[in-house]
């Protein structure tokens, strides 16, 4: 299967209750070979509005973080959530909506083979590193899980209610920009 056709099947999707209060699924932004793939936990008002993700206030801290390190969704990397719809009032996906939705984030994270993942918050780096993870104590550290590099950072939106957290964060940007120049192919022209 190629991105076309699981974007398309994505875009129908009926699995959980979600698609009955969506306006868009939100497949996911940036290029098919990206070597670094971001992954929130789903998407809010602006994301279901556009069918975009990241592009509320939260994704407009997030772009500022992503230029500074060279970084850019249009450019050479993509972005995802473990949930395609938006959950009632940006609360947590429920256990069953993120198990519903997983196997689409699998067969985009098997399309793109990126040798980075970085999980956009709590929820994210639960579902992806591991159940007990704390992105307090464990943002900016790298796990190899069957040769990918994971890692985690604040969610932008936990920036935007915490300001005194964005210097922390920010390092975990610099910190991924130099794990990429250590390990990535072309995702920077050298």
């Amino acid at each position: 299967m190629d991105f076309a056709s699981l974007k398309e099947e994505c875009l129908a999707c009926r699995r959980c209750g979600l698609c009955e209060t969506r306006r868009h699924v939100v497949f996911g932004q940036g290029v098919e070979d990206a070597e670094v793939m971001f992954v929130g936990e789903g998407p809010g008002a602006s994301e279901d509005e556009q069918g975009l993700p990241f592009v509320g206030r939260s994704g407009q801290l997030l772009d500022h973080y992503l230029e500074a390190v060279d970084l850019d969704r249009n450019k050479n990397i993509f972005i995802a959530n473990i949930v395609k719809c938006r959950p009632p009032e940006n609360r947590d996906p429920a256990p069953g909506e993120a198990a519903a939705c997983l196997p689409w984030l699998r067969a985009q994270f098997k399309l793109l083979h990126p040798k980075i993942v970085v999980c956009l918050g709590r929820v994210a780096a639960q579902q992806l590193i591991s159940p007990d993870f704390s992105v307090t104590k464990d943002h900016g550290k790298f796990f190899d899980k069957q040769g990918t590099l994971f890692m985690a950072t604040r969610h932008p939106a936990a920036l935007l209610r915490s300001p005194a957290d964005k210097p922390e964060s920010f390092g975990d940007f610099v910190a991924l920009r130099d794990k990429i120049n250590e390990v990535c192919l072309h995702t920077y022209e050298k």
